[in-house]
């Protein structure tokens, strides 16, 4: 099992800016990919930012230029931050991580989430 802690949600106002971090421990064979998602009211959950073990990233076209994804290996740890806050970037962000579990099996865990709030 994989547990993921996310830290760095907050209140802020527009045009602010706010870090994300997410801590993957307990039984780590091997994290592949790592990514942030969110959630707003009402709305489907979408990717924000995705970084794979190698770190080619890809962002979701609302926050590219804005958002920067990366990540330390050796802690196992995956940051976003997230500059030029918008009203719109209001949501619950949720971190991922695919753990490799065993040679061919690849299980995805998610973080509790943290709330993001942007104001006008």
């Amino acid at each position: 099992q994989v547990q993921l802690a996310e830290s760095g949600g907050g209140l802020v106002q527009a045009g602010g800016s706010l870090r994300l971090s997410c801590a993957a421990s307990g039984n780590i064979f091997k994290i592949n990919t790592m990514g942030w998602y969110r959630q707003a009211p009402g709305k489907q959950r979408e990717l924000v930012a995705a970084i794979t073990s190698d770190s080619s990233i890809r962002y979701a076209g609302s926050v590219k230029d804005r958002f920067t994804i990366s990540r330390d290996n050796a802690k196992n740890t995956v940051y976003l931050q997230m500059n030029s806050l918008k009203p719109e970037d209001t949501a619950v962000y949720y971190c991922s991580a695919y753990h490799q579990e065993t040679n061919w099996y690849e299980k995805i865990y998610w973080g509790q989430g943290t709330q993001v709030t942007v104001s006008s």
